[in-house]
């Protein structure tokens, strides 16, 4: 039997669905950030929460296990990598929406709250340098980039029983904050953040020591949904506004 209701019975029905959808809170944008990023995405997202009033939710893990956890299904809705490596392959196996495009270099810099003005690449060799952090190459393209340095000043086989093992470079700020370790190999957007300036002593590494480090983005397929908030962030990674921020924190724009 069909029930009929009354023209005052439909406007009160049509009201409870208009208020309950208006009610539903937007889906935040989820970011799967690599962790050498994340204190210059902190400041990015800040300002595009103030400009446009959409919320973003950073999960910051090293790249190798923020791709793993894509594979897995994970609703992220773009992925920044600390390479192109990564998302790459999560491209030729059909999880991303496009190709992934480099939205800024890396730089790499050797970084100690021990040593002091006599930190430099030859340090590591003194009797005084024990123990020296980096992010596990395996993992995290930061950490390739120090073993690269290492081979290239001839190095790594002297260093190799110094090296302690980060599962990305927030583990390795970890260790060398803590004294933990005596040098770390870090990226430059960690030394040149509000929370860590003025903390110890660090140096640049010549980047013909290693390879350029191309950071790539990528909007993923297994989503939250949010799609269009999405697109539109990713964009954004790429405007004057953004980019102006990740120079501020130690990236450049070309090779």
């Amino acid at each position: 039997m069909k029930k009929i209701f009354s023209i005052k019975q439909l406007v009160v029905l049509l009201s409870l669905f208009i208020f309950s959808s208006a009610t539903i809170p937007e889906k935040k944008i989820t970011i799967a950030l690599a962790a050498n990023a994340h204190y210059a995405f902190k400041e990015i997202e800040k300002q595009y929460e103030k400009e446009t009033g959409k919320e973003i939710e950073l999960i910051i893990a090293s790249s190798g296990k923020l791709s793993a956890q894509i594979r897995e299904g994970a609703p992220f809705d773009i992925f920044l990598s600390a390479d192109m490596v990564f998302p790459n392959r999560l491209h030729s196996e059909g999880l991303t929406v496009g190709a992934p495009k480099v939205y800024a270099y890396g730089s790499l810099v050797l970084w100690s709250l021990t040593i002091g003005d006599e930190l430099n690449l030859k340090s590591l060799l003194s009797s005084k340098v024990k123990t020296i952090a980096i992010a596990n190459p395996k993992l995290a393209p930061y950490g390739v980039a120090a073993i690269e340095v290492m081979k290239y000043y001839k190095m790594y086989d002297q260093l190799e029983k110094k090296l302690v093992y980060g599962e990305s470079i927030s583990q390795v700020n970890q260790y060398v904050s803590s004294n933990a370790v005596d040098v770390g190999f870090t990226a430059k957007s960690v030394v040149m953040s509000p929370e860590t300036q003025g903390k110890g002593r660090w140096i640049d590494i010549d980047k013909k020591a290693y390879s350029p480090i191309e950071q790539g983005a990528v909007l993923l397929k297994h989503s939250s949904g949010n799609k269009t908030d999405a697109e539109a962030f990713y964009n954004y990674i790429y405007s004057t506004k953004a980019q102006t921020i990740l120079k501020k924190y130690g990236y450049h724009f070309t090779k």
